[in-house]
């Protein structure tokens, strides 16, 4: 018996492994490597069709980095942009999922809808959003003039600000609805005897909010701070296809001032620098998360 317990045992790992190791082939070949390869670039001169071949140069390309002004401005707009999006969705989504979890006709259609902006492609949403506004035939143009809150059309996407605001609310608009699914199943997941038991204390609906829901919600909350959040300092197709990183660089992100220093400058071990240095921000966002807003006993 002692025998055959450790042989089941060695094949369940065994069968494990098969499984898993696929998994691991796959998110090393799609992610590890060409992070590692990224690393590696950014340490070194080379040309991309490999005339040149690599040369090791140290911190050179991270050295001319930190004296850029653009891409101080790119990391700039990249934490402003995280900074007001994300609290922003995190309230409307802790709001919806409230709504949601709320019991009235036609809920799975409410649902549905509110899941929509989430479900249209990024690029899709935000070319949608430009055409609205379009300085000569946006709808938000019309609805302005004809109601009299402006005189003359507003250059939405060409003013500094107007162009950041712009890009944050369609940010928010379309990844609430995110926040909102993930705090929705942390919502679900909570005892309603708890909520019995606060009624007859005579605890009222913004005190059940405080003292039950919300601090038994962290766990999601730190989930979705974390998804959005490494999402939004890595956000590229909303700026590309939105402003273009305009006007000139205001809404230039760091994804989107790599691409153009790789694809437009060709200039790719210092866009592999970009890239390292926007990991290292990504990685040091989530340790932050982590460990401010970690459950605790």
């Amino acid at each position: 018996m002692s025998k055959t317990a450790p042989s089941i045992e060695r094949k369940r790992q065994k069968t494990g492994m098969a499984f898993i190791t696929p998994t691991l082939l796959i998110i090393t070949a799609i992610l590890v490597y060409p992070i590692l390869q990224s690393v590696v670039l950014s340490f070194g001169e080379s040309s991309i069709d490999g005339s040149v071949p690599y040369k090791f140069v140290g911190f050179k390309h991270y050295f001319a980095l930190l004296q850029t002004e653009r891409f101080w401005n790119a990391l700039t707009v990249t934490v402003i942009f995280t900074a007001i999006s994300i609290p922003l969705e995190l309230i409307l989504g802790i709001g919806l999922a409230l709504l949601l979890n709320e019991h009235f006709r036609f809920k799975g259609i409410a649902r549905l809808a509110v899941l929509f902006p989430w479900a249209l492609p990024t690029a899709l949403n935000t070319l949608m959003w430009r055409w609205m506004y379009n300085t000569d035939y946006g709808v938000f143009n019309a609805v302005a003039l004809q109601s009299g809150l402006a005189d003359r059309p507003i250059n939405w996407l060409g003013d500094d600000v107007l162009a950041m605001g712009a890009m944050v609310t369609v940010a928010v608009w379309k990844t609430s609805s995110f926040m909102a699914l993930i705090i929705l199943a942390g919502l679900q997941s909570i005892p309603r005897d708890l909520y019995e038991a606060g009624r007859m204390d005579g605890m009222s609906r913004w005190q059940e909010f405080r003292e039950i829901t919300l601090p038994l919600l962290k766990g999601p909350i730190l989930v979705a701070l974390i998804v959005r959040s490494m999402d939004a300092l890595r956000t590229f197709e909303l700026p590309f296809n939105l402003t273009d990183g305009g006007p000139v660089t205001a809404t230039e992100s760091l994804s989107l001032y790599a691409y153009k220093v790789i694809f437009d400058f060709v200039e790719f071990n210092f866009g592999a620098a970009i890239v390292v240095v926007q990991f290292l921000v990504i990685f040091a966002m989530s340790l932050i998360y982590i460990f401010t807003l970690r459950n605790k006993d």
